[in-house]
């Protein structure tokens, strides 16, 4: 089961409590579903959640780079020379970004966010899509920071081939898998069985399968036997 939830701004990734906090719990009455991978509390848009752990796996760990695109509304006119910058990477605290797609668009259409951005009059906002690959921690809002622009609204349009399109905010549906997505999880979950079916044989420092316990200390006990009828005979 795969399920797609526009979470609304100010709710957390969790079902569990947290203080006075909103939870999914006020969104999603479903058994069994777990979020795949995180989306801030003061950010918005798609969240993805299963029942299915090697497909939970599959979609929140970097190592598949399942692409995660955002609409950005930024403090200031961004300029082009920003946005490049955004593309080819920023020095972040935790190291490099890795290179991204990054576009200037204009104002979506979408929900109006409770409570509202706080804006200054004099000074404007901009927005851009940005698509990134990995997920270090707030890495969008330090992203925009880095390069002068502070993040004023973060939506998350979009995971891979799932966007927000037609699914309300505060509101899910119920996916089918892609194809491709269908066959990682099988492999997965092949792989995941044949590992576990792997006999877990200790090496020797030589290399050779080390023998069991009591086998060890029959070798042993006829290695001793055969130096003390070595020395009776001398």
């Amino acid at each position: 089961m795969l399920l797609l939830l526009n979470k609304p701004f100010q709710v957390l990734s969790q079902f569990s409590a947290d203080g006075d906090k909103d939870t999914l719990a006020s969104y999603i009455n479903v058994p069994n579903v777990y979020p795949a991978g995180r989306l801030d509390y003061d950010s918005e848009g798609l969240l993805l959640l299963t029942d299915q752990g090697a497909l939970q796996h599959l979609i929140a760990s970097p190592k598949f780079k399942m692409p995660k695109t955002y609409w950005v509304q930024v403090e200031g006119d961004i300029s082009e020379q920003a946005i490049q910058a955004l593309a080819q990477g920023v020095e972040l605290k935790d190291g490099m970004t890795k290179p991204a797609q990054c576009r200037r668009m204009d104002t979506p259409d979408v929900w109006d966010r409770v409570p509202p951005i706080r804006e200054r009059s004099n000074i404007p906002t901009s927005w851009i899509e940005l698509t990134i690959s990995e997920g270090k921690n707030r890495q969008v809002r330090r992203m925009t920071a880095h390069v002068g622009y502070p993040t004023l609204r973060l939506i998350r349009a979009a995971i891979g081939p799932y966007s927000i399109e037609n699914v309300p905010v505060g509101t899910h549906i119920q996916v089918d898998l892609t194809d491709t997505l269908a066959q990682q999880v099988q492999h997965f979950e092949r792989e995941k069985a044949r590992k576990s079916a792997s006999p877990n044989r200790r090496r020797s420092s030589h290399g050779q399968a080390a023998l069991p316990h009591g086998k060890r200390n029959a070798r042993r006990s006829d290695r001793a036997q055969s130096a003390s009828r070595a020395r009776g005979k001398r």
